[in-house]
């Protein structure tokens, strides 16, 4: 049984359409108190299914160019975490370089 329990929130404002307007969230033990947001994409491995669940939303005020930046940020994220995870070292390189790919392909850096 857990010794400690640490609360991570989402709160989503939408507007008439359930279109998200407006994205805070707080995490208790991280210090962070109603932090603004644009988008989120949250994996959650579901232990029964053996399956990951996912949302995926962002606000109406997510540029393109931002949620291009993000999905790129999170390749590279999920490499680090393909790594530390599993020691899975060229599979991570691997989608590193894919990822990297994927950033020139959407003109995401300075040529």
């Amino acid at each position: 049984m857990a010794h400690h329990t640490s609360d991570i929130k989402f709160q989503i404002g939408l507007d008439e359409n359930k279109v998200p307007e407006v994205m805070d969230w707080s995490a208790s033990d991280g210090g962070i108190n109603h932090a603004a947001a644009k988008a989120m994409l949250l994996s959650v491995w579901d232990k029964r299914n053996q399956e990951t669940l996912r949302i995926d939303l962002w606000t109406k005020d997510m540029m393109a160019d931002e949620m291009k930046q993000m999905i790129h940020q999170t390749l590279v994220g999920l490499s680090d975490s393909l790594e530390r995870a599993t020691g899975e070292k060229e599979a991570a390189d691997y989608m590193r370089k894919f990822a990297h790919d994927l950033g020139v392909k959407m003109d995401l850096f300075k040529k």
